[in-house]
């Protein structure tokens, strides 16, 4: 009787499974994904039709799932929650179909050759971790709506052709960690509500046109507790560093270069404790370098040419430069 009970329950587990598989796979992807995403198959060109196949871009148990493309189950129905489509030239406008897709997590589609602005509609992403949008050719302005994707922790929108100034609204991202808008056109004053992110780690804003001064930038008490990289260079900031930068205690990587900065070099920089590399050259700098920023045990870099410093002022590091002759470019 034990016996038979136990292979019922085996029996029974067996069959149990089959059907559970059975269902997960027959489960049926939400319409308005499928629309989406055949809005995007049909907007995007060959290079990614080709991969594409069939009508479901989670797959329909014939064909495999389309190719960057991830989904879940909820309930009854399979979404999508990644849309990874890069590197495959994709010419055209920004595809606003993609704003459908309320369950993605992570949409990426760096290194394109995409035009035009990113759509307000952007800001329906709810649920939107990760937005990489880098090495395109879009324009405009960076949409304010864009903060309203409160769950966001990475935004790439480096290498395009971004106008206008940064919007306030990306202070309105409480788990933001890596900020990266540099190579753009942006101008204006860098919006000083960016201090309050608390979980911020990475800040490049470099090669825009941004004017300002730093104090400006840490007026707020309190400012970018957890910033280790903030990337500055190539802009046209003017001003001198003023002693509370010191404040960003968790900084590591300080990048000031190309801009039109002047005054002295506070000491008090020298107590930011991992400091390792400092870049203030071409700037307007004048003084001495306090002998703080020579005992330093973690400074591996420091570039002070292109200023006027007194003479006798030396550069920490061995800073080699790159000499190319044609025959370099030969193959």
């Amino acid at each position: 009787m034990g016996l038979f009970t136990s292979a019922s329950m085996v029996l029974y587990q067996i069959l149990f499974l089959a059907l559970f598989v059975t269902s997960v796979v027959h489960c049926k992807t939400i319409k308005r994904d499928m629309k989406a995403l055949n809005e995007i198959k049909a907007s995007l060109g060959w290079r990614v039709v080709y991969a594409w196949v069939g009508d479901d871009p989670c797959g329909d148990g014939n064909l495999p799932p389309w190719s960057g493309v991830t989904c879940a189950t909820v309930g009854d129905f399979r979404v999508v929650t990644e849309l990874e489509v890069y590197a495959v030239s994709i010419v055209g406008p920004f595809p606003t179909a993609v704003t459908n897709l309320l369950d993605l997590t992570r949409l990426d589609l760096h290194n394109n050759k995409l035009t035009g602005p990113i759509p307000p509609q952007i800001g329906r992403l709810k649920r939107l971790k990760i937005l990489n949008l880098r090495w395109n050719k879009l324009q405009d302005v960076i949409p304010p709506e864009i903060g309203e994707l409160k769950q966001l922790t990475h935004l790439y929108l480096s290498f395009n052709n971004f106008k206008g100034e940064i919007p306030k609204e990306l202070a309105n991202l409480p788990d933001l960690r890596y900020l990266h808008l540099h190579e753009n056109r942006l101008i204006g004053r860098v919006p000083p509500e960016l201090g309050t992110l608390r979980n911020l780690r990475h800040l490049d804003l470099a090669n825009n046109h941004i004017v300002g001064t730093i104090r400006e930038l840490i007026r707020y008490e309190g400012c970018f507790p957890a910033l280790r990289n903030l990337y500055l260079n190539n802009n046209y900031l003017t001003g001198g560093i003023p002693a509370q930068l010191a404040n960003l205690s968790n900084l590591e990587i300080l990048y000031l270069s190309y801009n039109k900065m002047s005054g002295i070099v506070p000491a008090t920089l020298a107590q930011i404790p991992k400091l390792t590399y400092l870049y203030l050259d071409h700037n307007q700098f004048s003084g001495r370098i306090p002998d703080a920023f020579y005992k330093h045990p973690f400074l591996k870099d420091m570039y002070i040419e292109g200023n006027a410093f007194k003479d006798g002022v030396i550069p920490i590091g061995v800073h080699k430069v790159l000499e190319l002759s044609d025959t370099d470019f030969l193959f």
